[in-house]
């Protein structure tokens, strides 16, 4: 896959601004008003915030060549709901709305690929509302495992709970359930349904 950036001319690649981001560093802040669109140069991304008791919920992730501001730059209300937190090491391409208009109007590849992005984008946060509706742990995970093909890598069982809205120890206890009853494999850090 290409990079969204990739379609800008020699003049509009000046309206970009590269930032080098550290691992666990906060670029934008909850409640914070959103002015640029990010393309994810490399690296990743998460959105979370807390709940009122203090647990905190990751929203979304974003990976290399992924877009997040997308949605909010032209709401009624532009604020981050989240903390957008550095997973790695990480570098993004940041481009003002006013910029971005501009582009718009004279480069309609771009406009093309950046609905097309954006759309990807409301999808993926649907699946996430949709998964965080499910009230079983056992079909929440499952669920998790279906939208990402039935195969999954992850960290660690910490930060996969957090992205399912669970309990660690009620994941642990599920994932060694599920293992038992051979309805999932669990290797090296992946988990596959069999």
């Amino acid at each position: 896959m290409h990079n969204i950036l990739d379609l800008l001319v020699k003049e509009e690649k000046e309206f970009i601004k590269l930032i080098k981001v550290s691992k666990g560093q906060i670029i934008f802040k909850e409640d914070e008003l959103c002015h640029y669109l990010a393309v994810v140069v490399k690296g990743k991304f998460s959105i979370s915030s807390f709940s009122y008791n203090g647990k905190e919920i990751i929203y979304n992730k974003i990976n290399e060549n992924e877009l997040f501001g997308n949605n909010l730059l032209f709401s009624i209300e532009p604020r981050y709901r989240g903390d957008v937190i550095a997973l790695v090491n990480s570098e993004i391409a940041l481009i003002h709305k006013n910029d971005l208009l501009e582009i718009f109007n004279t480069n309609q590849t771009f406009l093309e690929e950046y609905l097309k992005l954006s759309n990807e984008f409301s999808k993926k946060l649907n699946m996430k509302i949709k998964l965080l509706s499910i009230n079983s742990a056992e079909e929440r995970f499952l669920y998790y495992l279906f939208i990402h093909g039935n195969n999954v890598q992850y960290q660690s069982i910490s930060l996969l709970a957090k992205e399912l809205n669970l309990e660690r120890e009620t994941l642990s206890r599920l994932i060694s359930r599920l293992v038992k009853t051979r309805k999932i494999d669990k290797k090296n850090h992946f988990f596959k349904v069999i």
